[in-house]
């Protein structure tokens, strides 16, 4: 077995890592890098192996860091399987359609104002063919990835349809297992049902993103968010949320929701302002058969789940001509608008426009990776970078962490632990997926546990 990590290695985006097994190569995530639009618009038009090389790939879950490069992937030659759970495979239809379309708008917003763009990875073409390659898996279906190489998923309580991916084959008499976590979510969280464990593994690639720290309780979260909207609003201001349309805009929803109907958020718009979150919130309507059924208010909506994302204050705005009113409304409200990361999408046109009035709060729900806006706007920097203009940050900023949808430390140790209760063969963790600071100190946690780790370096290759 062969092992080489080029995507998401020492970082958080780009999340790659090509396995070498039985004559075979098989493709672990195809994330978009993010971060800094001229590093990133040459690394995500590298590959160390010709696409058309490539069998088969394995998804763990729809967010675009994992998923974001499989059309320029299959635009480049990939002609292989595309295996991943069916929430993912309907994520990723609308996501990567998203994803493509976004690519398109604003390479065509540079151009207008005379700056240069890169083009775009792909086009929604791309994305059709993409998707007629993608074959869709339940939670526990044992398939065969390629001939000899044989994956089960398991839900990574992430996102709907995340998961962590069991992998097998017969080498030398034995089998063999490669576990890979995906991202791992958290116990608690609205909607999602709590992450499960890898079994039985030889080796796991594991995910880091919060290996140093430990978040604020899911429950802690519902009331920071109460309070942040009642401040805000009693400024007169407007809470704009750069959010994931996937996982976080739907809790997020979920929990404003609650709020209202427990009259603890005075009653003001809800905007999802955010043609993929309307499109997502979608999806999530038609697989509520994979809802943690033990959330009080899933239960309270048993008969009608679709209502857990419609209540009377919130509003979608698909439509751009829609979302130019709003914002020219004047007003208190609350807005959440992709993308996560404040890279893109109508977070930015929100920013330029709102970012500087003292009244408003720039909410931050989410990891933000180096060198991002969001990341930017968390260090709370005196001036932004929006469209190649320079805004002045005169918003108040406020984090929660509660909302992230990874496990922290303490929640990923004891997803380890559980790992190796049924994993007495494991031999070697590798750490993805997490920025140095917290690799580092987390590798440091699984060695004092008697766990062998280490976090690769981009390019690494490790045989065994």
């Amino acid at each position: 077995m062969q092992l080489q990590f080029i995507g998401a290695a020492r970082e958080v985006t780009g999340s790659a890592h090509l396995l070498r097994v039985q004559g075979r190569t098989i493709l672990l995530d195809c994330g978009l890098f993010q971060g800094r639009r001229s590093e990133t618009a040459t690394r995500n038009r590298e590959f160390p192996v010709a696409p058309h090389l490539i069998d088969a790939v394995v998804l763990s879950h729809a967010h675009i860091d994992h998923s974001g490069r499989l059309p320029w992937l299959v635009k480049e030659g990939f002609r292989g399987d595309i295996h991943a759970t069916s929430a993912t495979r309907d994520l990723c239809e609308v996501m990567l359609a998203d994803s493509a379309h976004i690519q398109q708008k604003d390479a065509d917003f540079l151009a207008r104002h005379r700056r240069s763009a890169p083009e775009p990875l792909y086009a929604l073409r791309d994305v059709s063919t993409m998707l007629q390659q993608m074959r869709p898996h339940d939670y526990h279906q044992r398939f065969e990835v390629v001939p000899g190489v044989w994956g089960t998923f398991t839900d990574a309580g992430h996102i709907l349809g995340s998961a962590s991916i069991e992998l097998e084959w017969e080498e030398a008499g034995h089998t063999r297992r490669l576990g890979f976590s995906g991202d791992i979510g958290r116990s608690g969280l609205a909607i999602i049902r709590d992450p499960e464990p890898v079994r039985d593994v030889d080796w796991l690639i594991l995910e880091s993103t919060y290996g140093n720290r430990d978040h604020t309780s899911v429950e802690g979260s519902r009331a920071e968010l109460g309070r942040i909207v009642r401040e805000t609003v009693a400024r007169g201001g407007r809470v704009l949320i750069p959010s994931f349309a996937v996982g976080r805009t739907q809790e997020l929803v979920y929990d404003l929701h609650a709020l209202s109907h427990a009259g603890e958020i005075p009653r003001v718009p809800v905007i999802i302002d955010s043609p993929l979150a309307s499109e997502a919130t979608e999806v999530f309507r038609e697989h509520v058969g994979v809802f943690d059924t033990t959330e009080p208010m899933v239960q309270a909506h048993a008969a009608n789940r679709t209502e857990l994302f419609t209540f009377p204050l919130v509003q979608f705005t698909p439509d751009v001509e829609d979302s130019k009113a709003m914002m020219r409304q004047p007003g208190p409200k609350v807005i959440i608008a992709a993308s996560g990361m404040a890279e893109s999408g109508r977070i930015l046109h929100h920013l330029a426009h709102s970012a500087t009035d003292p009244r408003n709060t720039v909410l931050i729900v989410g990891f933000q990776a180096e060198h991002t806006l969001g990341r930017r706007i968390v260090e709370r920097q005196p001036m932004l970078k929006v469209f190649g203009e320079e805004v002045p940050l005169r918003a108040q900023v406020e984090v929660l962490t509660g909302y992230s949808a990874h496990a922290d430390r303490t929640e990923l140790l004891a997803w380890v632990d559980a790992v190796r209760a049924t994993s007495p063969r494991l031999e070697d963790v590798f750490l993805v997926h997490g920025e140095a600071e917290a690799q580092d100190a987390f590798a440091e946690r699984l060695t004092q546990r008697g766990i062998p780790a280490q976090a690769p370096r981009p390019g690494m290759q490790v045989t065994r």
